[in-house]
């Protein structure tokens, strides 16, 4: 289901050297609730509070488009090129007003055909100090006479123009095709500066209480690093002694078997001696028995 904007187009006015705020309110015309979200294609340069919510029938939301501040203003003949994209589905009234993001990725997947899309345009109004020939009315402010640009029957995806997305009026127009948009930004998620500087205190807290949970998961990640590596340890010790043992049974086990060795090359060496040799006593009895025999014949 459709809903209804006002305005139908932002116009934004000079100087953008600081933050400036537009409303967009978006209003329900139906008799069922209705889901709606906020795309920008210049996500980085927008801030949309909310961006995404539910609209009970014929009720409206405010929304606040903060437009981020430049470095320094672009050029008076300058053409925005920044676009959003409101989408709406009619949701039922029972489901869950605080899980608008589980509701849009289950309409994305199973009923896609039933998104209704209003696609608003972005004008850089000139400051009022500054009088420039106008021609067109938005916001109240006029503005160059220009013909809106064509939209394609496809859905484009959206997101926020950075300063350098600002062309001259010259230039080269803008087309369909090169529109892409994505989710825009809640200014919650942004932090801008203003929200830290209405209550410093809040932020300091959130910022401790970041600091103190990265610290300890540091720590619990660190202490289970250091109890795997006291377990690699224990491990490489325990094989480093099973290796020795085995060494030293190796060892003993080698000189075991030299020894045995030694041992019986000696004591064959011992019993094979007479081999190489007359024993004593024989060579004795010869020599008294050639005496003998040499006394008595000769």
């Amino acid at each position: 289901m459709s809903v209804e904007l006002d305005p139908p187009e932002l116009g934004f006015r000079r100087p953008f050297t600081h933050e400036v705020t537009r409303v967009l309110t978006i209003r329900n015309p139906n008799s069922d609730p209705v889901a709606f979200k906020v795309k920008t294609t210049a996500p980085k340069q927008y801030c949309v509070r909310p961006n995404s919510g539910r609209i009970e029938p014929g009720k409206d939301v405010e929304i606040q488009v903060l437009l981020q501040a430049m470095k320094e203003d672009p050029p008076l003949d300058a053409r925005c090129r920044d676009k959003f994209l409101v989408q709406s589905v009619a949701i039922s009234s029972d489901q869950d007003i605080y899980n608008i993001a589980a509701i849009w990725q289950n309409i994305e997947k199973t009923a896609k055909t039933s998104i209704q899309e209003r696609k608003i345009r972005v004008s850089f109004l000139p400051n009022p100090e500054q009088s420039t020939p106008q021609t067109n009315n938005i916001n109240g402010t006029h503005v160059p006479d220009e013909a809106p640009p064509a939209y394609g029957a496809s859905s484009p995806n959206y997101g926020s123009p950075a300063p350098d997305a600002v062309t001259p009026q010259h230039h080269a127009q803008d087309t369909p095709s090169s529109a892409h948009f994505t989710d825009s930004k809640d200014a919650t998620q942004q932090g801008s500066v203003s929200s830290l500087l209405t209550n410093p205190s809040a932020a300091l807290n959130a910022a401790s209480t970041s600091i103190s949970n990265a610290a300890s998961s540091t720590s619990e990640t660190l202490q289970q690093q250091l109890e795997a590596a006291k377990a690699t340890i224990a491990q490489l010790r325990g094989q480093m002694q099973d290796d020795g043992l085995r060494e030293r049974k190796a060892s003993a086990v080698k000189q075991d078997a030299q020894e045995r060795s030694t041992t019986a090359t000696a004591g064959m060496g011992v019993q094979t001696q007479p081999a190489d040799g007359v024993p004593v006593q024989i060579v004795a009895a010869l020599c008294l028995l050639s005496f003998l025999l040499a006394y008595f014949f000769f």
